[in-house]
């Protein structure tokens, strides 16, 4: 079977004034097409670090991320990442946020570029604030321009850095559901990162625990047993529920901190000694 996005040995190590830090060593995952894949941990695990390196935005010290059976060696068209912050330029508006991404496919006449950045305006909620400035709306409306400007690079990977931590509650749950619904109309494979539970069950089909740093790794996956399409009251009252929250919750409150010895230890423990 073809895995369309596969990480092998993925190891970071960063000069620090200290010396080397092993942020995340002998990472292993596979990720399908149309899978939506939380990675969770504690904060400091490396979750971050192992995003932006799928991203290419970091460069591994040891191992890789595989697309296709190539190995990547930068950012690319096929994948678009969301930041916690939106990340907007405030000098354009929202519409033109969007329209500045969906310029960057080649090969398409401006009347469909334009009729690209409507579709996603509209289907992350937003056509009402589309001619506004970003400084004008609300935080949670700039991170829907947000998703709404990746969606329309037409990406393969939707790559999420926690991308709703910053808001309230209400706008949070609100913003889960819009991601949900725009995962369901889409397919697209998607990886997030985050440190809430509740989200992780709600949105993902499947987990990916990670241990606590330095040397973070994979500690434990499991598959979200909830069907799709999903809603948030099916899901609090599936009879799974709670014995998952359970576990994710076990896990990063007694298993997280434990180690796991990788072939890579000899060569890490030699470049942390010098």
């Amino acid at each position: 079977m073809n895995i369309p996005l596969e990480l092998t040995g993925l190891t970071k190590v960063f000069d620090t004034p200290s010396g080397p830090f092993i942020a995340v060593k002998d990472v292993n995952a596979k990720v399908h097409a149309g899978e939506f894949v939380a990675v969770l941990g504690h904060s400091g695990c490396g979750k971050s670090t192992v995003l932006s390196m799928i991203a290419g935005l970091e460069h591994p010290t040891y191992g890789g991320v595989v697309i296709d059976g190539t190995q990547i060696v930068g950012p690319g068209a096929e994948r678009a990442i969301v930041f916690q912050s939106p990340c907007l330029l405030p000098w354009l508006t929202a519409r033109d946020n969007v329209r500045l991404a969906a310029e960057q496919r080649r090969g398409e006449t401006p009347k469909t570029q334009r009729a690209s950045v409507d579709h996603y305006l509209s289907l992350l909620g937003v056509t009402g604030e589309a001619d506004q400035l970003p400084p004008h709306l609300s935080l949670g409306t700039q991170q829907c321009v947000s998703l709404a400007r990746a969606l329309s690079i037409e990406p393969r990977f939707l790559l999420l850095d926690e991308p709703f931590s910053q808001l309230d509650s209400l706008t949070r749950f609100e913003l889960q559901d819009i991601l949900l619904r725009v995962g369901e109309e889409s397919d697209k494979t998607v990886v997030m990162v985050t440190h809430d539970v509740d989200e992780a069950l709600y949105l993902a089909d499947r987990l990916i625990l990670m241990t606590d740093g330095p040397e973070a790794t994979v500690g434990d996956s499991f598959e979200v047993p909830f069907p799709r399409p999903r809603r948030r009251a099916a899901v609090l009252a599936h009879p799974d529920y709670h014995r998952c929250r359970r576990h994710v919750i076990d896990f990063l409150e007694h298993h997280a901190h434990q180690s796991r010895p990788s072939a890579l230890d000899s060569v890490l423990h030699g470049v942390t000694a010098h």
